[in-house]
This record gives C-alpha cells, structure tokens and sequence, in this order.
C-alpha cells in the first residue's frame, strides 16, 4: 500500500449524514476548491494542481470570507441548513465588499460604508440587512481571533429590525385547537417542544439513543451547549407510548425522519398545513406576505411559549436556562424577549404578594383605617 503524504494548506471538514456516517471532506485551503479523498489515486495531482494556480483575492475581504467558510467553527458548528444560508448572504457581499482591501477595515469611516449597506438593503428588507451584517461580523469575529485584522469594525453594530414576538405564544386554547384533528405525529411534536423548549432543528434530530427513560441529552446546533432535559411525566408517557420506527424521536407515518441533508423543512410544511386546516389564518398561508405572518403563531414560538410555562411555574433563571440551553449571561435579555406576560403570570404575582410577610403592611391597607385629609384638618383645628 502507498503512502499518502500529509500535504500542506488542506483543510478538512467532517460532516454526519442522515444515516449517522460521518464523512470527510478536504478543501485546498487557498483556492477553496474540493479535493479528493488522501487514498484517491488523483489526490496529489488534484492537489499539486491547485498548488499551481495563482492564488486570488489576497489581501482583501474575499480571503477573510474564504478561510472563514473552509473554517472548522463554520463547517462543523452550523447547521447544515444555516451554512446554506451563510453561503447565500456572503454571496452577495462578496460582490459588493469582497475586492475591499483588508487594511481598510482599520479605517475609522469603513463602518459607516458597511452601515450605508444595511440602509441600503433596509429600506425594503429590514431584517436581511441585519442578517446580512451579522453575517459579515461573524467573518470579521474569526479574522479578529486569527489575527488577520486588528479589531472588528462591526461589532456591536445597531440592527434595525425590530420583531417582538414576546406577546405571541402558544395559549391553551391554540394548542387544543391545533391538536384537536391532528396527526398523531405532529402531536408527538407539540409534546415534545413544549416540554424540552428546543429549537425545531434539534428537535428533528433527536435520537432514541438521546433519551434513556428519564432525560433527554442533546448538544444544540447553535452555540454547541449541552442541555439535560429531564422529562416530564407527560413527555415520558408520549414518548414510551411510540413506536421506535427509525433513529429519531420523529418520524413521520412510514417510518421515515422528517428532514434530509438537502431539506429539513418537511416537518415545517405539515406543520403549517396543519394550521392552515385548523383555521389559524385568514387565507391560505402561501397567500400571506412576509408582514402577515409575523402576525400569526410559528412552531418556533413553542420554545417562548416553553420559557413562560416555565416561568409560570415559578422557575427561576438558571433553572429555566437549565431546561432551553441559554446562558446565563444572556438569559435575562432573552427571557425579557421571550417571557410573554399572561394572566396566568399576573395572578401568581398577587398570589405571591398576597401572602408574603414582607408585604403585610400593605395587605392590611384599607380606606378609614388613617384619617382622611379633611379628618385630619378637622381634628388639627380642634386642638
């Protein structure tokens, strides 16, 4: 058997497929261009090849953009369907910055040309601007670390887009509306992401192999945390009560899991189906413009409905945090975005302060107990 030797300048990115295989894939790391497998006969030539070639976009953003996609905190630490929308939005701004000298981002003016961009974008997509930027200071965040530039000219950068969607939840009401005629498959769903509070795209990858009869042990696709639900007894009678058709939690009617490599959205259309079925909106969702729909209740709304449950429940913080996978530090702007205030919430407050030591005093306030103000002057001329 021939030896392969390690070449230089290949990175490497390993990627799980559907079937659980992990799979190697190698990139020359100046071009960017795909190579074949170390045992491939072609490897060598493949890579002396690209060896050969003039290296481009040097020393401008282009080369920041490249390393940052053949990186293995983007290759590896983003969901799949998250590249693909990374790939998307630097497509773009690869075409309007890319040819921008790396040296110029030490500029003092070169946020607001980037800023000029997101009002630019803004004006008709407000939230593709944002994204778009958050995108860009990701690229600047790793170039930072590696030391390729001094300092990101976008961090901290203000969005424009504002969405909050803190007032809409999933009431008991929407749920029994929702589960009332539903496949037994998207119910499974709804148990199962209002009593763990997970993001949809770890909810339809969870393994059997991730619940051993107690708790359910998952490494979220975003920020790679390490969150232990333990079940409810609700959760634990759903899930022991299905079958164990294919490695996932959730699977559809033949057994099959609801997202692919390619596609992950097939769990998302039943779901919208569903609703339209239902009668969540007024007219077929298809029909709804962008604006329309941030009216109306999403299956991502389950994990802000999770967190106000939770809160209701009188959870504290790091215990709600505990449960959904936030950190600590950012739990209290989170939960101030997610934590809907409902009259559920309202009555455990007067519950609490009803009956609290600390707040007596004003339990025993009542009208003619004290004199009033003319009462008072009465009794001051008296003297």
């Amino acid at each position: 058997m021939v030896r392969v030797p390690r070449l230089p300048r290949i990175n490497t990115a390993r990627k799980r497929l559907a079937s659980g295989e992990v799979k190697v894939y190698l990139y020359h790391r100046i071009t960017g261009v795909p190579l074949p497998p170390r045992e491939d006969p072609g490897h060598v030539a493949a890579w002396m090849a690209q060896e050969a070639m003039q290296p481009v976009d040097v020393g401008n953003v282009n080369e920041l953009i490249r390393a940052f996609l053949l990186s293995r905190q983007f290759t590896q630490d983003r969901a799949a369907s998250t590249q693909k929308e990374y790939k998307r939005m630097l497509t773009e701004l690869e075409a309007r910055f890319g040819k921008m000298p790396i040296k110029a981002l030490a500029s003092p003016k070169v946020k607001g040309v980037f800023l000029d961009y997101q009002d630019e974008i803004g004006r008709d997509r407000p939230r593709e601007a944002d994204n778009r930027l958050s995108v860009l200071s990701a690229v600047f965040t790793y170039a930072e670390r590696r030391g390729k530039i001094a300092a990101n000219p976008l961090k901290g950068f203000e969005r424009i887009y504002s969405s909050d969607r803190s007032e809409i939840i999933w009431t008991e009401a929407d749920i029994a509306r929702f589960m009332t005629g539903a496949a037994v498959e998207l119910q499974r769903a709804m148990i199962l992401g209002l009593h763990t509070g997970q993001r949809y795209g770890d909810l339809i990858r969870l393994r059997w192999s991730d619940y051993d009869g107690a708790t359910i042990s998952l490494v979220q696709s975003k920020g790679k945390r390490r969150v232990i639900v333990s079940c409810s007894a609700a959760l634990r009678a759903m899930l022991d009560a299905t079958p164990r058709q294919c490695p996932y939690i959730l699977a559809r009617t033949d057994g099959r899991p609801w997202f692919t490599e390619k596609d992950d959205k097939a769990l998302s259309k039943a779901w919208g189906a569903r609703m339209e079925a239902a009668g969540f909106y007024p007219k077929p969702f298809a029909e709804l413009t962008k604006d329309e729909k941030k009216n109306y209740l999403h299956f991502h709304d389950m994990r802000g409905t999770a967190v106000t449950l939770l809160s209701a429940a009188g959870n504290s913080i790091p215990l709600i945090c505990s449960v959904t996978g936030h950190t600590l530090q950012s739990a209290t702007g989170i939960l101030e975005r997610y934590l809907a205030r409902t009259e559920a919430m309202s009555k455990a407050a007067i519950l609490a302060f009803e009956n609290s030591p600390a707040t007596a005093f004003a339990n025993r306030l009542q009208t003619g107990a004290y004199p009033t103000q003319g009462g008072a002057k009465k009794a001051q001329g008296d003297q």
